[in-house]
């Protein structure tokens, strides 16, 4: 159960600490006090979206954190702490910190958690009901929801859709290769006369950046040549006469000083290697000749391989084309074997079908029985109300059309709630028929059921009066009463018939500090609580029968 909260900086309210017992639980306080800043901080710790405008003025961040009893029955969130590393613990610490730059930041017992995990948890430990839950209850997806909620069935709800997605998955897959069978024979002569134009052009890698080179030598071999013959008979001339004379000379000089020994040997290495340069250029020059038959084949292949980059590479590597022609043999060896792939597929397409259809079969067979059990219970309920002449019933719609081809992720189920308040009048859907005060009834006797249901402890009650007055809000004040003999419950509340019947009352305030509003929650004594409720009441009218009406109210607390 939720035993603490504290809010920090948050819309008007700029330090809150306030503490909860169990039993029920009211808030109650002027319209525009602040009481939906409450519900606003519990939808901040579910992970709900959060807003930096949220942030009270002048504060840099804004902080929501509460403290929750665990006990034993919470095997649900147990096991999810321990899955996140989080020391299982008689107490639970939930916190949230919205920052005006930066994302926010969620804490769990002093450790980082994520939005999801936290709102995994937070759905385990308190249940909102709330004025747009009434909008909700009018969609008949929201039907199916409390029918699987009440028979438990969520467990077989996510094999039907188990089964569902890998019947799509299998059946999308048949589809696609079903369409390619149809342009089988279209597609392999394509796939044909690629791979063979590839493969006939024999292309390997870097060869057009090679045959580049060569049709550039060839377009240049004869200026090559006639430099090089210019260039061999200049060395050779200086090779043969003048160096050959100075090393000769600088020989005959090493006999008369042998310090010139070095100059002399680094001559006549220099001549030796001008002579085997003047031999290179002379063989290059020798082998180089002027082959216009060669240059016409190097350009007729650049020009095919250009082709080819151009077809199957984008423009761009020899390899793209290499590559495409890859791809393109095994895709042709696909096709060859999409007989053998479709009939596969097909039998396993079957297989799951056949899987999905029992799985939601008898799903559908669980529903009803559920449904059959929820409306009588909501009935019993709605008596209990002063609906003693309301009728309710769960209508499934379409429920002979169980082909295939209408089931979804959900199965074949499409329950629609029908209601009728007065006796005589065939019930309709919801959405045509509830009043605001009808519907605030309904829900609560359907939070009521849900409640009993699953684990959640804490049940919070936003304006679930709305709409009603009179006999029927003691009704609905009785029922409350009746859910938090076993449940933690929160009530925010403007009906004085409600607000009696709290084992604690809080009054939410606005008040002016230091020229600032702030939103403050303080709890009230019996006295306290007599006055609140007769404002409540009669507003600024107080009388003294009045305060004797407050006081009958109170009394019937004992009674009940």
């Amino acid at each position: 159960m939720l035993k603490e909260l504290i809010i920090t900086n948050l819309a008007l309210i700029e330090k809150l600490h306030v503490s909860f017992a169990e039993g029920l639980t009211v808030l109650t306080g002027e319209t525009g006090a602040g009481k939906s800043i409450i519900l606003q901080a519990i939808h901040l710790l579910e992970g709900g979206k959060a807003a930096t405008t949220w942030i009270r003025s002048g504060a840099e961040t804004a902080t929501v954190e509460a403290l929750f009893e665990l006990n034993p029955r919470h095997g649900v969130i147990l096991e999810k702490l321990a899955e996140m590393g989080c020391e299982p613990e008689a107490e639970l610490v939930v916190k949230r910190v919205i920052a005006l730059k930066g994302s926010s930041r969620y804490f769990m017992n002093g450790s980082l958690a994520t939005a999801k995990a936290v709102g995994e948890v937070m759905e385990n430990l308190l249940s909102v009901a709330s004025q747009h839950d009434h909008q909700q209850l009018l969609q008949p997806r929201s039907h199916l929801d409390c029918i699987d909620s009440v028979g438990g069935l969520w467990p077989q709800r996510l094999s039907v859709a188990q089964y569902y997605d890998k019947w799509m998955e299998v059946s999308g897959l048949y589809q696609k290769l079903l369409s390619k069978e149809r342009d089988k024979d279209q597609r392999r002569d394509f796939l044909t006369f690629q791979v063979r134009e590839i493969e006939d052009a024999a292309v390997s890698p870097g060869e057009d950046a090679a045959l580049i080179l060569e049709r550039d030598k060839l377009r240049a071999s004869d200026d090559l040549i006639a430099l090089g013959k210019k260039s061999w008979h200049l060395l050779a001339e200086v090779v043969n006469t003048p160096l050959s004379v100075v090393r000769k000379n600088l020989a005959q000089m090493v006999a008369f000083d042998q310090s010139l020994s070095g100059l002399a040997e680094d001559v006549a290495g220099n001549c030796f290697q001008l002579e085997d340069h003047v031999q290179s250029i002379r063989n290059y020059v020798e082998t180089l000749a002027s082959d216009p038959a060669r240059l016409d084949v190097v350009t007729a292949r650049l020009d095919l391989l250009q082709q080819l980059k151009r077809k199957y590479g984008g423009g761009l590597e020899l390899d793209a084309v290499i590559a495409f022609g890859r791809d393109a043999k095994q895709e042709l060896a696909e096709i060859e074997a999409l007989d053998d792939r479709l009939a596969s597929l097909e039998k396993e397409m079957r297989q799951n079908e056949a899987a999905l259809r029992e799985a939601a079969s008898l799903l559908s067979k669980a529903r009803q029985a559920a449904a059959h059990e929820l409306a009588d219970k909501i009935r019993i309920s709605l008596a209990s109300l002063c609906f003693e002449q309301a009728v309710f019933e769960i209508c499934f719609k379409g429920e002979q059309d169980q082909e295939i081809g209408t089931i979804s992720r959900l199965g074949w189920d499409r329950p629609e709630f029908m209601f009728s308040a007065n006796q005589g009048e065939e019930p309709k859907p919801l959405a045509k028929v509830a009043s605001g005060g009808e519907l605030s009834r309904l829900m609560l006797a359907l939070k009521t059921l849900l409640a009993q249901q699953d684990q959640v402890e804490t049940v919070i009650f936003d304006e679930i009066d709305a709409g009603i007055s009179g006999k029927a809000a003691e009704a609905v004040a009785r029922k409350i009463r009746e859910l938090a003999g076993h449940h933690q419950v929160f009530c925010i509340t403007h009906l004085p018939q409600i607000a009696s019947l709290a084992d604690e009352h809080f009054l939410v305030q606005k008040s002016v500090v230091d020229a600032r509003t702030q939103t403050s929650i303080v709890p009230l004594s019996v006295e306290e609580r007599e006055h609140e409720l007769a404002r409540m009441l009669d507003g600024d009218s107080v009388s003294v029968q009045t305060l004797a009406y407050v006081r009958t109210l109170m009394e019937r607390k004992v009674a009940l």
